[in-house]
């Protein structure tokens, strides 16, 4: 496997809000103090405190504790579950057909069981996440970026074969295969729906070739 760096791991992950320069430095920002965070890690042997990070960051410690109000918060972040997104990454990168359909099941089939591997992180990253916004909104504060972003790019590489496709109906279908992807959508499977691993698996599956079926059909029904 080809060794990815921190540096072009990370700058690819900040790419999730081109048209908003603002939140694009905000991301950009998370990752630098996460980025730091794992360098220190990897050189120390142990999660370095919020405050640490930000000094290697070259972030004020202010705005370190914006994004990561509790040490939990950066621990999440910073867990070696490093390999296995990397792989998905190249699995994208590699994909050799053009069919979108085959696209999107690649990356469902790469990504959705990863997280059922890594369950329990995975849950216990989406309560840090969720612990993160009511935080900042209890405090009056602006949310700050509580996410990487990979869902919404591995998106836009998946759907990048439609070129014939406006962007505010891009816009649209990304945002609604969204919600077939990542811990989220499993936990409604699991703990709302009920369904064992597989099962959750094949409806997700299901779910989003049907809306990819709705938003292609949508978009045929409109240019004739």
């Amino acid at each position: 496997m080809r060794k990815v760096s921190l540096q072009e791991l990370y700058g690819r992950e900040v790419n999730v809000a081109r048209q908003d320069p603002r939140a694009n430095q905000k991301a950009r920002t998370r990752a630098a103090i996460v980025a730091a965070a794992k360098e220190l890690r990897n050189n120390l042997g142990e999660t370095p405190t919020v405050s640490a990070a930000a000094t290697a960051a070259g972030v004020a410690r202010a705005t370190a504790y914006r994004y990561f109000p509790t040490q939990e918060a950066l621990d999440v972040e910073v867990v070696d579950i490093g390999p296995d997104v990397v792989a998905i990454e190249e699995a994208l990168e590699e994909l050799a057909t053009d069919d979108v359909e085959e696209r999107l099941l690649a990356l469902l089939d790469a990504f959705n069981p990863t997280v059922l591997v890594n369950e329990e992180h995975f849950r216990r990253a989406l309560f840090v996440y969720l612990d993160t916004w009511l935080r900042s909104r209890r405090a009056d504060e602006e949310v700050p970026p509580v996410r990487e972003g990979r869902r919404m790019r591995w998106l836009d590489e998946v759907l990048g074969p439609l070129d014939g496709l406006s962007d505010d109906r891009r816009r649209r279908l990304r945002a609604a295969l969204a919600l077939t992807l990542g811990s989220d959508s499993l936990v409604v499977m699991k703990d709302v729906c009920g369904l064992g691993d597989e099962e959750a698996l094949d409806v997700l599956r299901w779910a989003a070739t049907t809306i990819l079926s709705a938003g292609l059909n949508d978009q045929a029904d409109s240019a004739g």
